[in-house]
Order: C-alpha cells, then structure tokens, then sequence
C-alpha cells in the first residue's frame, strides 16, 4: 500500500549538507541577556502593545541567561487580547556564540500532531473520515483484524490501546548511532499491530505517536493524495506559513535554524553535549516531523482556537477529553483530538508541546484566544522524563501556576 504521492512537497524543500560534529558548551561562555521587544502596532488587536509589568517580567527572567545546562537558546511569542510579547535568548551556536536568530526555524516535535488533527477533522466535516468508523475499514490491508474495534477518533485521542513500534536504539547513544535510520510509517503500524493491545480501545489513554502515524495513512488513503501535500493545501498555504515545512527523509533543517544539543555520552566517555541539529526524523512523520518558526505557531495557534481551520461543531473534539484514565497514572485523561489541557493560573489551558532531539516546542492558549503562547527552546535533554525547566518558566509566567 504505498502512496508514491509521500514525500513530494516535502522534497522540492529539502537541501543537502555536511553532518554537524560533536559540540560541547565552551568553558567559561558568558551567558548572553535575554532581548525583547514590543512589535509593531497591529490594527486588529485591542490589547496594550505590551503585557503588564509582572508579566514581561517574568517571561523575561524565564529565558535570561542562557546558554545554560539545561538550554541553549529560546524564542518566545505571547499574543491575544491581553498583550503582547516578543523575546529571544541564548545563543545561534555554542561554536561561534553568536545571538540567537529569532525568526528561526526549529523541530516542533508532537506539535505535529495538531495540524494532523485539523486534517483529519476537516475530512471529517467533508463526510470523507467518520471519526465513529473503525481505523481498519479504511485500511483494511494493514490494521489487522485483532485492532478491529479501534475507531478513528480513538486515534486521534490516544484511547486506541495500540502499543509503540519497535526502534532502533533504547538509549540516547544509540538513537544517536542510528539518527539516519529512515522509518516507513506503515511498517511502524505493522510493527505495533503485531503485539497485544495495551488496553480495550476506548477504555483508557495512552499518549503515543502510533495513532497519529495511522492518522496520516488514513488522510493519504482517503484523499489518494500525500499527507504533507494535503496539510500544504488545507492549513499551510491558507494561512500563509512560509517557514513551515516537512522534511521527509532529509536530517538537516533548512534555512537559518538555531543548533539544537543533546546531552549524551561522547566519544572518548565523558558526558556533555552533542550537537543535534542534523537527526532524521522519520519516526515522528504525521505525529511529529514537522518544521516551522514562532511566528507561523503563532498564526496558526490564531487562527486554530478562532475557529479557521476546523470550523463548526467538529472544533469542539478539540477541546474535549474522554471520560477515561491515563494508563500509566490512572489520573484523568489529558488529552482531546490534538490538543491536551491544564489548569493554569485557575483558568483552563489548551495545546500542544512537542520534542526532538535538541529542541522542544509548544503552542497553548487559553480557550477563548485571550492569551496565546509560542515558544522553542533548545533544550539539551528534549526527550527528558521531566519537563525543560526553561519551558516550564515560561508557561508559568504566560498564564500562572497549575
């Protein structure tokens, strides 16, 4: 079942260069100050041309300093009715220390997810996909008949049950040893097919990245056209996101990008930090391949909770969490279709964080649109079992304390 239609858009935006070599911070680099700035007056907005004090504040004081152990460089946007805030942090490289770039582009990880969902509820609102209809009617040749009962929205709310597909690497070092390994989506989905379900779909959640894997071959099989191709037409170009991409099977980000570094342990048996920016990212795909700057994030995270691009009744699944428990925690479910939600500053907050190897993304705002938040930050333990003290700064300073 392969679409030959994969990965056209994708390859008339690819360059080819030189794999970056191991990098480690300098000794004695001096940080660099965080810089921010109001933007120029939109006409369309009521708000201040700023945030208040306390705000600017600490979102300032979030990403000063750097490059430090945890990060090297971060980008922010904060927009919406209540203000708006423009900064960067860190540094291009820790070879040159140069100023972060910030108009960069960045891996936006599981951000991904977000304009899959939007896809998949657009086709959905065109009667092309029935969220209610099982995920092996439309792919009856590769979902199998024990993952008969898994429907198309508990795909895109990770209740689906289905388990991982086996990688190439448990360890950082040896993901690392195989960053070049190109993954085929749809031998991910029979890899992960072949085990025993986790759970009875629809009976918990589990947040994977199969489901989004499936999502992207059933959008290729209803419309008979590429995934990349159909987010280009329905979301990028719509909108006007030039700096967003998909890089299909090349490892390097184009255009001005700021280096991303995981820490790992190096060639001669120290530990420290490897330069990360040219890494394949095949195993993401529909769940998490996608390439693009604060900017476009920002428009797009607009333009999304504003109702254009799901539009009508379907844009509620976005903000809807099953009534199930999280598999590992047994904590109430947190995330819809694309989206998760927590309560921060006493008020809800919707979006997406996502990780590649040295970089982590996010979009969130609050439900109405009041407050929206963009940022990158690049992280030197992006997959970390924790989340990046950087990025946890700034959602605490854009919308409060859970």
């Amino acid at each position: 079942m392969k679409n030959t239609a994969r990965g056209g858009l994708a390859a008339a935006l690819l360059v080819v260069g030189i794999v970056a070599g191991p990098s480690v911070l300098p000794a004695g680099a001096a940080p660099l100050p965080a810089t921010a700035h109001a933007p120029a007056p939109r006409s369309a907005t009521t708000a201040s041309e700023t945030v208040p004090d306390d705000t600017r504040a600490a979102l300032a004081a979030a990403i000063a300093g750097l490059p430090t152990d945890d990060a090297t460089a971060a980008l922010v946007r904060v927009g919406g009715r209540e203000g708006v805030w423009r900064g960067s942090s860190g540094v291009h490289d820790l070879r040159s220390n140069r100023p972060a770039d910030p108009d960069a582009r960045f891996r936006a990880g599981s951000v991904t997810k977000v304009f899959t969902a939007a896809v998949a509820l657009q086709l959905a609102a065109e009667g092309e996909l029935d969220l209610d209809r099982s995920a092996r009617s439309y792919l009856p040749d590769l979902i199998p008949a024990s993952y008969a009962g898994v429907t198309v929205r508990q795909l895109l709310n990770h209740t689906h049950g289905i388990p991982a597909p086996d990688f190439s690497g448990n360890t950082v070092e040896e993901v690392y040893a195989n960053r070049f390994h190109v993954y085929d989506p749809e031998d991910m989905v029979r890899s992960a097919t072949s085990k025993e379900r986790e759970f009875a779909p629809g009976e918990s959640q589990h947040y994977l990245n199969i489901g989004y894997t499936i999502a992207g071959l059933l959008i290729e099989r209803v419309t008979g056209d590429s995934y990349e191709h159909q987010v280009a037409r329905r979301v990028l170009k719509p909108l006007g996101l030039s700096g967003t991409y998909f890089p299909g099977k090349n490892p390097r980000i184009a255009g001005p990008h700021n280096h991303g570094y995981q820490r790992m342990r190096l060639d001669d048996g120290t530990t420290g930090l490897r330069d990360a920016s040219v890494w394949g990212a095949t195993d993401g795909w529909a769940a998490g391949d996608i390439i693009s700057t604060t900017a476009d994030l920002e428009r797009f995270t607009q333009a999304l909770f504003a109702g254009q691009v799901v539009r009508g009744p379907l844009l509620e699944q976005m903000f809807t969490l099953p009534k199930v428990t999280d598999f590992r925690t047994g904590k109430p479910a947190a995330y819809s279709v694309g989206l998760s939600m927590k309560v921060l500053g006493g008020r809800e907050v919707w979006g997406k964080t996502g990780g590649r190897w040295g970089y982590n993304a996010a979009i969130a705002a609050t439900r109405g649109g009041s407050r929206t938040l963009v940022y990158s930050v690049n992280s030197t333990d992006a997959k970390g079992q924790d989340m990046n003290k950087v990025a946890e700064n700034l959602m605490v300073a854009a919308f409060g304390r859970p």
